[in-house]
C-alpha cells in the first residue's frame, strides 16, 4: 500500500507539470507521472534537496533523454520539499502522507 493518497499525487503532478522541463505538459498531462511514486517515496523516507535534485537530474537525463543543465533542478526540488512540508491530507482520500 502507497503511503500517500491521489489527492497528493495530483498536486505533486500540478507541481512538475508547471515545471513542465520538456514543454509538454498542456498537451500530455500524465506526461511526468512516471515521476511521482519515486518522488513520493523519496519523500517519505525523508530525502533531502540534495537526493531530489539529483533524482530529477538522473531522469531527465536517462528516462527523458535532455540535458538537467537548464531546467532549474534545484528550484525544482526546493518547491517539492515546500510543497511536501506545507502538504495537507485530505480526510477520505486513501493513505495519508507520512511525516
Amino acid at each position: 500500500m502507497r503511503p500517500w493518497n491521489t489527492a497528493t499525487e495530483r498536486a505533486l503532478r500540478g507541481l512538475l507539470n508547471e515545471w513542465d522541463p520538456i514543454g509538454v505538459a498542456d498537451a500530455v498531462a500524465d506526461e511526468y507521472d512516471c515521476l511521482l511514486a519515486p518522488l513520493l517515496g523519496r519523500l517519505c523516507k525523508g530525502a533531502d534537496r540534495a537526493e531530489i535534485e539529483a533524482f530529477l537530474r538522473h531522469e531527465l537525463e536517462d528516462h527523458f533523454g535532455i540535458s538537467p543543465a537548464l531546467q532549474r533542478t534545484d528550484a525544482v526540488a526546493g518547491r517539492v520539499l515546500d510543497w511536501w512540508a506545507s502538504a495537507r491530507p485530505v480526510p477520505g482520500d486513501g493513505p495519508q502522507p507520512m511525516p
